[in-house]
């Protein structure tokens, strides 16, 4: 029970045990509402948005607003996936979209602020579920109106049965 003058917040356990379909996350594709998934998880990265709202290291994020961006990611760590640059043969980070917030420049630059601890695909803070793997369409269909609804429900976000 809260304590008197105190507001309970939300239940963060279970609101990150919630599954969202493609479909959920593709609703999200602004930048005033941007939501992204990768590796199987859910982040909306609004606050990042925010943030760096006018910067152009935001554009690549802001054009996959709504998408998986699993591609992006090595699944073994987690990061971004790198490659060896043929020019200077350094390993660096692959971003064939360019690069974006977080991501250091390919050249060393005395201006790159890298203080902001660490990179927003290593927060958990930005995580707000997880990604159905499996989805399925169920149509309702009122016999009396003969008005039709379809529900997508996806693996572990159960439909409530109403009576």
């Amino acid at each position: 029970m809260p304590r008197r003058g105190l507001v309970a917040g939300p239940d963060l356990e279970y609101f990150q045990r919630r599954y969202f379909t493609p479909a959920e996350v593709a609703q999200h594709n602004r930048p005033e509402d941007l939501w992204v998934s990768y590796l199987g998880r859910v982040y909306d990265l609004t606050p990042l948005a925010q943030e760096y709202k006018g910067n152009l290291l935001l554009k690549p994020i802001v054009e996959v607003a709504g998408q998986d961006i699993s591609h992006w990611f090595d699944p073994k760590t987690r990061d971004i996936r790198k490659h060896i640059d043929p020019l200077t043969g350094c390993l660096r980070y692959c971003t064939p979209r360019g690069r974006f917030v977080h991501v250091p420049p390919q050249l060393p630059c005395s201006d790159w602020a890298n203080d902001f601890g660490k990179p927003w695909w290593q927060r958990s803070y930005y995580e707000v579920g997880r990604l159905s793997a499996k989805s399925r369409s169920i149509r309702i269909i009122n016999t009396l109106t003969s008005q039709e609804h379809t529900l997508e429900k996806g693996e572990k976000n159960p439909v409530p049965l109403l009576i």
